[in-house]
């Protein structure tokens, strides 16, 4: 890559998995928003724990042969359960090792930011009919 051309990010969102495809449609619906409101030198990706492809790996592996020089990882989980505080950090590890010329840093939980919250407290209040 030279010095003129612009640096790529990477974006993976990090999701359970289940056995019925069907549940990563949210997912994918907030891959494609978010796609389209961060621009073309954004890539965006899904990537599972488990039951579902891709896996982390992968998903990393793509974006790193796409050109990103760094990688967000950001977990599309409500909390801090044992798969974000022993199995993320793991396989963040193993992404690190395998693309050592890669910033990859993982962020929070989504359910454990303000603004999620607020918007899912919008949403409840709008299911009673009250404004939000």
């Amino acid at each position: 890559m030279n010095a003129s051309a612009p640096s790529l990010h990477g974006i993976v969102l990090f999701a359970h998995g289940a056995r019925d495809a069907r549940w990563a449609e949210p997912f994918e619906r907030l891959a494609d928003k978010l796609r389209a409101l961060a621009g073309p030198d954004t890539h965006v990706s899904l990537a599972f724990l488990e039951l579902m492809e891709p896996d982390l790996e992968r998903a990393v592996a793509a974006q790193a042969a796409a050109g990103c020089s760094s990688i967000t990882v950001v977990p599309v989980f409500f909390g801090q359960g044992g798969h974000v505080r022993r199995d993320l950090p793991l396989v963040i590890e193993a992404c690190r090792a395998a693309h050592p010329t890669i910033e990859i840093r993982a962020t929070v939980p989504v359910g454990e930011d303000d603004a999620v919250l607020d918007a899912l407290a919008a949403y409840c209040l709008r299911q009673l009919g009250m404004a939000g």
